[in-house]
């Protein structure tokens, strides 16, 4: 009887579920502290609804004009400053009649303290992003090496199809409802994850003991030794 394969799901239980804490990808963070703890995560998952409302519409409205009125960069740029500019004149003007202060437009848009701690958090992210890039490319894990180039392959092939603007808007979009959605249906999403990658193990490790294991294979040679 000529030799088989050896399953590798052997003594696979059924009965045995998908991830030890019940959460989706075994995850042990929450989801807010998974976005940095900070105000990114709150924006994200919805934790400051004015600002957030408000990130999404200014995003969606520069989406409308960019993509569907078809408005040039540089005109809009150059008709938001006229707007300002005229903005500005009336309101100093009016503040000097009023007897009141001018507006002091650096200090409210361009807070030092405000910028230094964007350059800090920004900073910190891009060198994380930069360690996690060169340890992926270094090939020490050779899977995740592959899973990301074939990612990346898949992401070029799709933006091929769309414009830049808006496959940026479309992943806004979902990292701007997706998290939220998650947090708010986490017991549900994670029981449904935790199901469908036990089907799944279930139907591979049938295929490998139905179909597999009856695979016929040569006989092994014994290596000689001198």
């Amino acid at each position: 009887m000529p030799p088989r394969f050896i399953s590798a799901g052997y003594g696979y239980d059924e009965r045995q579920p998908a991830a030890s804490n019940g959460k989706l990808f075994g995850r042990r963070k929450t989801i807010h502290q998974l976005f940095g703890g900070g105000k990114v995560a709150d924006i994200v998952l919805w934790r400051n609804k004015h600002l957030s409302g408000a990130i999404l519409a200014g995003m969606t409205v520069t989406w409308f004009l960019f993509e569907v009125v078809e408005y040039h960069f540089l005109t809009l740029l150059c008709q938001f400053l006229i707007a300002a500019m005229l903005l500005i004149f009336i309101w100093s003007n009016g503040a000097a009649l009023l007897d009141r202060s001018p507006p002091k437009i650096p200090e409210i848009i361009l807070s030092e303290r405000s910028f230094r701690e964007f350059a800090i958090y920004l900073h910190a992210r891009l060198s994380r992003f930069l360690v996690i890039f060169q340890n992926v490319a270094m090939g020490r894990d050779l899977r995740l090496f592959l899973m990301v180039i074939a990612s990346l392959w898949i992401m070029s092939v799709v933006g091929s199809f769309f414009s830049s603007l808006n496959l940026l808007y479309l992943g806004y979009l979902c990292i701007q409802i997706l998290p939220a959605l998650y947090e708010r249906y986490e017991r549900e999403v994670d029981h449904l994850a935790l199901m469908g990658s036990h089907d799944l193990k279930r139907l591979f490790h049938r295929f490998d003991t139905n179909v597999l294991n009856k695979i016929p294979r040569g006989p092994i040679k014994e290596k000689k030794y001198r």
